[in-house]
C-alpha cells in the first residue's frame, strides 16, 4: 500500500497539469493498493469547495463515491466517509447573518469518526460539542 498527498489526489482528479497529472495517473496505475487518508480527502474536498474550482455538493458528492468505489483505494475506515457522505449530502442550510451556510464533510467527518471512536472504545458516545450552528443540523451535535 502507498499513500497519496492532497496534491496528487487533486492532479489525478483535476487533469489541470499535464506534466503532474501524468505522474499522478502512473503513481495510480501502479499501486496496488492507495491509501486516501482523512485528511487528505478533506483537504481535497477544501479545496475543491474553494474560489477557484467552486465545487457544488453534487460535485463533491460524486467524486466521493466515485473514490470509494475504485477498487484499489483505501480509506481509514470506509463506513465513516460514508456516513459522513451522507450527513454532509443531507444537511441543510441554516441562516447566519445575512448569509446561509451548511456543514461540509470535514464538519460530518468529525462528528462520525467521534462515534466510530467511541464505539470502537466501548465507550458510550455523548455527542460533539461545536459552535458551528450548520453542524448542529448532524445527529449528534451539542450546542457548546
Amino acid at each position: 500500500m502507498i499513500g497519496i498527498d492532497t496534491n496528487v489526489l487533486l492532479r489525478w482528479v483535476l487533469h489541470d497539469d499535464e506534466e503532474q497529472a501524468a505522474r499522478a495517473r502512473k503513481v495510480f496505475e501502479g499501486a496496488e493498493s492507495i491509501l486516501i487518508t482523512d485528511i487528505v480527502l478533506v483537504e481535497t474536498v477544501w479545496t475543491l469547495r474553494g474560489k477557484r474550482y467552486k465545487a457544488t455538493k453534487e460535485d463533491i458528492q460524486a467524486l466521493v463515491i466515485s473514490l470509494l468505489e475504485e477498487p484499489n483505494m483505501v480509506f481509514e475506515s470506509k463506513q465513516v466517509i460514508w456516513s459522513a457522505l451522507n450527513d454532509f449530502v443531507a444537511n441543510k442550510p441554516v441562516k447566519i447573518a445575512k448569509d446561509t451556510k451548511t456543514a461540509d464533510l470535514a464538519d460530518a467527518l468529525i462528528v462520525n469518526k467521534t462515534k466510530r471512536a467511541a464505539r470502537d472504545r466501548r465507550l458510550t458516545y455523548q455527542g460533539t460539542y461545536t459552535f458551528d450552528r450548520a453542524e448542529l443540523r448532524i445527529d449528534g451535535t451539542i450546542k457548546a
